[in-house]
């Protein structure tokens, strides 16, 4: 669109015709006028009162301050204050400047205002719009001379108006006389050349500039008055000449509203001058409609059509441009378009943009105001890597505390977005299974603490930032948690092998160790004794065990007595939970107060006395579980002779007449209750008496004896026997007939022992023969 230009009237100055030139209309008033200068005018009907048309001659009553003569007179005294009269004369359309000449009057005795007398020229029969002249106040009693330039060019006419408006004073007189139309420039008052019309786009700013010629005196005003009536001072006047002045008017920021006719107006006491009409044209810069459409969408561009069939605003359209922002970013761009498809490149992922489309027309100001916006969105973009930075910040036995860099919008590419912690550690010593986690992390959030881990164990954590286009992952990082108190030793892992006065105990290591066990603290103290020499309970005794110690045997201990045995491990944080198990020592056999073989107390063919001491209970008590037995066994020379205190016991009772069935040579001659035998006695082997279900026979004159005592304790399931050798009988010389007896019985079993060989043997060989037949 051409840019709006503003039109300068060309002003041809013409010199003032001669006097003697007829006017070519005009009104005297005057009975005797010239019919050659008719006068035509009216009275309107729409104002408040009436111009009087007077003659005054010398004689004729009237007040004395009007003046003699035929004019048209307003008594203001008559009319209430703000009552208008106007008179109109008839249209003019000659198509050139013209000079209306007229003379007034006003005057009040006092020298107040009568009224204001004002001239409007109506273009068209528009509206009056405002004065183009107007005199107010009082000017003494005499006529002046004015005169009204009127440019106006075909085929448009124009009426002029007179009006007479009452001041508020109401006093004096008001006159007209002398109206006449000349045919050429006035020589008071200064004529345009001819107002073009204006064209500029809406916002912005239109100036008009009105030539004019004439003689312009510094006491005039120049407006550029609009047709309805608002008047507009001059922004500059310029002279050019002597006889020339340039006056610019300035609107600015125009809108549709302010499109309208506007005149150039001077005015001074002397006279005024007007232009014709020249029209403002405000164009509206052209908008579309509709928001362009979406055609296509990527993470960095989207493709957009123009959809710029419908518009608001003036044509014709000479541009077109795109404009995009980010729905919440401070910058905007403007990229100009050829066709009806563009496509928007660089942009950021999953952003939202505006784009709106700009049409252009001529002129400057041309463009509109941007369209309805298309919002829309891009595509995620793959995250440009994973979070780095994973580090921590705090470690503790069973927690980490985790911190990575902050992730921002550069390197997640999209602000829908996920960032996994994901870890794994194993359990038990041997590694056999594998825990495994991910947790999602809040947004914005770049610390995390993973809790309710094992101690001293090495954590491998990774992060994983996901988006919908995408992930990426980052390298594992392994971290090892802190040491802890160790875990319990279990008690089922605790084993141990009691015996009379030492105990084997062994265990293993905590299933949870939570660290590197330095040692092993192991606590016992006698808790309970059979034993009631043994105080109970016993001092606390306490060892320490290397690492890869995990047994101990404990020695100097009391038979039968119950041990509290604590297991506990430690690390570099301290000792953990002890495991908790009793063990009792095995009952020892009984002892005896017996330093030598002691000599018979007596001795005959039969018998021998010998001293019974009670023995010493170890670990079991002497008085209740303890039982006495006497043995008796036949010398032989075969058989090794036993040494006092030797372990070679008899835990089989026999009787006399089964140990003669047996073939052996030993005997229980007798079984004494530990109550029986509180102290020493004597006790005589032989004696033909029963103890205890056990017989006590005469022993042979002629046979050797060895004479044993044997204690036997029997506590909560355990037996311990012991025995000693306390006296031996010599064989008589003089008596051979129970030796033969004895000889002959054991010639007789040697023969029955042999019979009963052969015939099994026989047995074996009759039935490998019955089964060769068979098969053969």
């Amino acid at each position: 669109m051409a840019r709006a230009q503003a039109l300068v009237l060309a002003l041809t100055f013409q010199l003032c015709a001669p006097e003697t030139e007829t006017p070519a209309a005009g009104c005297t008033f005057e009975e005797a006028s010239d019919p050659a200068v008719p006068c035509e005018y009216s009275q309107a009907q729409y104002d408040d009162f009436q111009w009087d048309q007077v003659q005054i001659h010398p004689g004729t009553r009237a007040p004395a301050d009007l003046p003699h003569g035929s004019y048209l007179m307003v008594n203001a005294s008559q009319h209430a204050p703000g009552q208008r009269a106007h008179v109109i004369f008839q249209s003019l359309s000659e198509n050139d400047t013209h000079c209306v000449q007229f003379s007034y009057f006003l005057y009040s005795r006092d020298g107040h205002s009568p009224g204001t007398l004002g001239i409007y020229v109506r273009v068209n029969g528009g509206p009056l719009g405002s004065a183009v002249w107007n005199m107010t106040g009082s000017h003494g009693r005499q006529w002046h001379q004015a005169e009204l330039a009127v440019s106006t060019f075909w085929p448009n006419e124009y009426q002029v108006l007179f009006e007479a408006l009452i001041s508020p004073d109401r006093r004096g007189y008001m006159g007209l006389d002398d109206i006449l139309l000349l045919s050429y420039p006035c020589a008071k008052a200064p004529h345009f050349s001819r107002l073009g019309d204006v064209e500029v786009n809406a916002g912005q700013n239109a100036s008009f500039q009105c030539m004019a010629a004439g003689r312009a005196a510094e006491a005039e005003r120049f407006l550029l008055q609009r047709q309805s009536g608002a008047l507009v001072p001059a922004a500059s006047v310029r002279h050019i000449s002597h006889r020339r002045f340039l006056a610019t008017f300035l609107l600015a920021s125009v809108s549709r509203s302010e499109q309208d006719l506007y005149r150039c107006v001077s005015q001074a006491p002397r006279g005024a001058g007007v232009s014709n009409f020249a029209e403002l044209i405000v164009k509206e810069p052209p908008t579309p409609i509709a928001p362009p459409q979406l055609l296509r969408a990527g993470p960095t561009y989207l493709i957009i059509q123009l959809n710029t069939n419908s518009i608001i605003g003036d044509g014709p359209i000479v541009r077109k441009e795109i404009e995009y922002r980010m729905s919440r970013g401070p910058w905007a761009e403007v990229h100009a378009v050829s066709l009806q498809t563009y496509k928007l490149w660089h942009l950021d992922p999953d952003t939202e943009y505006e784009i709106s489309v700009l049409l252009t027309r001529p002129g400057d100001g041309g463009t509109g105001r941007p369209g309805p916006p298309l919002i829309s969105r891009t595509k995620c973009a793959e995250p440009m890597r994973a979070p780095k930075g994973l580090a921590f910040a705090e470690i503790q036995a069973r927690q980490l505390m985790l911190q990575w860099e902050p992730l921002g919008y550069n390197v997640t590419r999209c602000h829908t977005y996920t960032v996994s912690l994901c870890y794994h550690y194993t359990l038990g010593s041997s590694h056999n299974q594998t825990i495994r986690e991910c947790m999602k992390m809040e947004r914005g959030v770049s610390r995390y603490t993973i809790k309710n881990l094992p101690p001293y164990r090495n954590v491998h954590v990774r992060l994983i930032l996901t988006n919908p286009e995408g992930r990426k992952e980052g390298k594992e990082v392994t971290f090892q948690t802190d040491e802890d108190v160790p875990g319990g030793i279990a008690a089922e892992s605790l084993t141990f092998t009691p015996l009379e006065d030492m105990i084997f105990l062994k265990w293993e290591e905590p299933q949870e160790p939570n660290g590197l066990i330095t040692q092993y603290e192991i606590s016992y103290q006698s808790i309970e004794s059979s034993d009631p020499a043994v105080n109970v309970p016993g001092p606390r005794r306490t060892i320490s065990k290397l690492r890869n110690e995990t047994y101990h045997v404990f020695s100097n201990l009391h038979p039968g007595t119950t041990y509290l045995f604590s297991v506990r491990a430690r690390t570099g944080k301290g000792f953990g939970q002890a495991a908790l198990t009793e063990i009792t020592t095995n009952i020892s056999a009984p002892s005896f107060d017996y330093a030598d073989m002691p000599s018979p107390l007596g001795e005959s063919e039969n018998t021998i006395t010998v001293l019974l001491r009670p023995a010493q209970g170890r670990g079991a008590p002497i008085r209740w579980e303890t039982l006495y037995q006497v043995i008796v066994e036949e010398e032989r020379p075969r058989r090794l002779r036993r040494e006092p205190g030797s372990q070679d016991c008899f835990p089989v009772p026999l009787t006399f007449d089964a140990a003669l069935a047996r073939g052996l040579v030993h005997y229980f001659g007798a079984e004494l209750a530990a109550s029986s035998l509180p102290e020493a006695m004597p006790f005589t082997v032989g004696d033909n008496q029963t103890y205890r279900g056990f017989w006590n026979p005469p022993l042979e004159p002629r046979k050797a004896y060895l004479i044993y005592f044997q204690a036997t304790s029997h506590l909560k399931g355990e037996t311990r026997l012991n025995c000693i050798r306390i006296a031996r009988k010599a064989a008589c010389k003089e008596s051979k007939r129970p030796l033969e007896v004895s000889q002959r019985s054991e010639e007789m079993g040697l023969i029955l022992g042999i019979c009963a060989g052969g015939l099994a043997v026989l047995i074996l060989l009759l039935g490998a023969i019955i089964i060769i037949i068979r098969k053969g």
